[in-house]
């Protein structure tokens, strides 16, 4: 039961990441044009180049924080699992990713928002793991 909360919760956490740090964040930072409709993917695929380069920024560093801070924080709640990390990693790297297919982008955007989707699940699993207790061989006498 620890591992489906913690799966779920780290799920929870990565959305939070993202949302705080695209919507919070970058949209105060880096407003919107006029009548743009973000939640319309019509207006989004036709608008692309209306969208400030520092929004586009945010999203990349969103997408980012939220694989690796998801991971995290599964781990820190599962405590002696890695399994609940990898399915909030991996959920959250096909999210960014649908994300790339879905909306027509430019290359630099596409490419730094899928390496640094990846970067931030390798890192996750590094950071993750050292949170997670290991048997040790002494313990097994």
């Amino acid at each position: 039961m620890r591992h489906v909360l913690a799966t779920i919760i780290g799920f929870i956490a990565a959305s939070l990441s993202v949302y705080l740090i695209e919507n919070l964040i970058g949209h105060n930072l880096f407003p919107l044009p006029d009548g743009a409709d973000p939640l319309n993917m019509d207006w989004l695929s036709n608008n692309m180049n209306k969208i400030p380069v520092g929004m586009k920024i945010c999203v990349v560093i969103a997408h980012f924080v939220g694989v690796y801070i998801g991971m995290l924080v599964a781990a820190k709640i599962s405590k002696t699992s890695m399994v609940p990390s990898y399915i909030v990693g991996a959920l959250m790297l096909a999210a960014t990713f649908f994300n790339i297919v879905m909306l027509p982008k430019e290359l630099w955007f596409t490419l730094s928002d899928g390496v640094f989707a990846i970067v931030g699940f390798y890192l996750g699993h590094v950071f993750a793991s050292k949170t997670i207790n290991k048997p040790n061989a002494i313990d097994k006498t």
